[in-house]
């Protein structure tokens, strides 16, 4: 039976450009079953400062951070974890009595995918993206060794300083690549967007490659994750990352960390 909301309940919270139930459904499906007084709720805003003004003065335990804010909430924060300092992005806020201390926890999942899925560290590789969450995989990438690696991004200035930060290189467009590892790590595919029904990389280059992941995680099997299913390739989802980084942020929000079990169920009922 679910706690009844009081005024001891602990609220935790996400800020997304475009809100989802993934985070809604795991962490309150974590809260039940641990019996635990937490309440999570997703929000998007048009005032970032505001919104994290209000993390602060409501005493809002913790917040987590996508697309399109990671980087932008730098400012916002009283300390940065070392997770967050690396690569000067944020995804997770932990509020300590008024002193919000932000981490990142992207790159925990995509490390961990990386290693799970034994991808070969010898592949040439596409990341598609340029912002905060693609910070998190280039610096994955680097530190698990992978050292042939393109930063596919129509924005050349920041394109460039990416790529130059782990030692890849920039290019516009990747369609000359023959890349065989292809990541996303942009809106394409993304539900509720003009761009939701597109492919992020072209048939061809999903044709030539050998694994293919995207990171974004509504929807579950997005344009580009079904595509390269058909082709029998080799694929890993943005909800896979989702549900990595999202245990991670249960645990700094609770202090509480779920089993391998309890894990498995609540990212199987955050898909559903």
């Amino acid at each position: 039976m679910s706690k009844l909301i009081n005024k001891d309940t602990k609220v935790c919270m996400s800020l997304a450009a475009r809100p989802s139930n993934f985070g809604t459904r795991f962490h309150n499906f974590l809260y039940q079953a641990l019996d635990l007084d937490y309440l999570y709720k997703a929000f998007t805003t048009k005032d970032l400062a505001g919104a994290i003004a209000g993390v602060r003065a409501l005493s809002i335990r913790g917040c987590a951070i996508s697309m399109p804010f990671k980087e932008e909430v730098l400012a916002l924060v009283d300390e940065l974890d070392p997770s967050a300092k690396a690569i000067n992005s944020v995804n997770t806020i932990v509020n300590n009595d008024g002193y919000l201390k932000a981490y990142n926890t992207d790159y925990i999942a995509i490390a961990t995918l990386l290693s799970q899925y034994g991808v070969n560290k010898d592949l040439v590789f596409a990341l598609k993206g340029s912002g905060g969450m693609a910070k998190a995989v280039a610096c994955a990438l680097k530190d698990a060794g992978f050292s042939q690696g393109y930063i596919v991004a129509r924005n050349e200035i920041a394109g460039k300083q990416l790529a130059a930060l782990y030692g890849y290189q920039w290019v516009a467009d990747s369609k000359e690549l023959q890349a065989k590892l292809l990541i996303n790590v942009t809106p394409l595919g993304m539900s509720g967007g003009p761009d939701q029904y597109t492919l992020s990389f072209s048939e061809s280059e999903v044709d030539n490659a050998e694994i293919i992941f995207d990171v974004v995680a509504l929807p579950a099997v997005t344009p580009l994750i079904a595509y390269a299913k058909a082709q029998d390739k080799t694929v890993i989802s943005g909800s896979e990352v989702f549900a990595l980084q999202a245990v991670e942020q249960f645990a700094l929000y609770t202090g509480v960390r779920p089993d391998a079990d309890l894990f498995e169920k609540a990212a199987k009922f955050s898909r559903g």
